[in-house]
């Protein structure tokens, strides 16, 4: 990398510190040079491929959604040199002075992206059921029989996994980022947030960008407070022609579309621990399970599922 950036690049490296590293193979660094300051992106090409995330901060930068800029490419080697964003993101700097304010930035940045990219040509693969079954899997495999030694009933795994499917499907759709929340909105002095972290979107249910941000995983506001987000937002897409529902249908694909997400995070979580060694995210499974019960207590068609986690999710854990 550092060759790349000095031979080829021209770059004089003062200073190469890690930045991040998220849950995949990519790792980032932060390079200081005379030339300015910078992120590399660093994803090795028999993990990752770094097409998705060029083409995708291309259509997302068209749609007003301000994205780091890629100034230089060595797909060979899974290299990308980027804008930095800075090392604040919104989930160090959320309470409930500032959250009006950065929850205001990100629901604008979101409105444009599901307003104005558009579908047709894309590129962007579709959320289809195949895809919402196999992230579903996640939680079943990973969480609950190799982390927990625990099998579902197949009756109740197939109720529970229909209900949240149809429920994902019948929505209107639009361009979904897939991780909108906290750790990939950006702080800055101007035009914020920076999103990042956007290379798996696809085309999907309109309710899951707007869950990921309000029901977060790493974070959680009172149910009030997220239900008075979430109806402000219903209205914005109301009044642009996005949907045509009602605030309770609204609210039922959020909460559901929620669940599926949550439930995927978790299986998440657990495969990070037990497959790749990263035990840090193990902390954020109890907030984000709370969740899904919360949501199975509101829904009579839920409630098997909901018996089932008390009864044998809840006391292994």
């Amino acid at each position: 990398m550092l060759d790349w950036l000095e031979n080829d690049l021209l770059l004089d490296i003062r200073s190469c510190e890690p930045a991040s590293s998220d849950a995949s193979f990519r790792r980032y660094f932060r390079i200081k040079a005379p030339q300015g300051q910078f992120i590399v992106m660093d994803a090795p090409p028999l993990q990752e491929n770094t097409e998705p995330f060029i083409r995708i901060a291309g259509l997302l930068a068209r749609s007003e959604v301000n994205v780091p800029t890629i100034f230089q490419q060595n797909s060979g080697d899974g290299f990308l040199l980027l804008e930095d964003f800075g090392s604040q993101c919104f989930l160090d700097q959320l309470n409930e002075y500032t959250a009006a304010d950065l929850y205001q930035s990100a629901f604008d940045s979101l409105f444009k992206l599901q307003t104005n990219t558009p579908q047709i040509g894309s590129g962007l693969p579709a959320y289809d059921e195949p895809l919402l079954k196999r992230e579903l899997a996640i939680f079943d495999d990973w969480f609950l029989e190799q982390s927990l030694d625990i099998t579902m009933p197949e009756q109740l795994r197939n109720t529970m996994h229909e209900t949240l499917i149809a429920s994902a499907l019948e929505q209107p759709t639009t361009c979904v980022h897939r991780d909108y929340h906290s750790r990939n909105l950006m702080v800055l002095k101007a035009d914020s947030p920076g999103v990042i972290d956007f290379q798996d979107a696809v085309i999907g249910p309109i309710t899951y960008d707007l869950v990921s941000l309000l029901r977060d995983c790493y974070i959680a506001w009172p149910e009030q407070q997220v239900d008075q987000w979430m109806t402000r937002y219903y209205h914005r897409l109301l009044q642009a022609g996005l949907i045509d529902c009602d605030p309770p249908r609204f609210k039922r694909w959020f909460d559901l579309m929620g669940m599926q997400r949550h439930l995927k995070a978790i299986g998440i979580f657990s495969r990070l621990h037990i497959r790749d060694n990263k035990p840090g995210y193990l902390k954020d499974i109890p907030r984000t399970l709370n969740y899904v019960t919360a949501v199975c207590a509101s829904y009579p068609e839920l409630a098997d599922f909901g018996r089932f986690l008390h009864k044998q999710v809840l006391p292994k854990l």
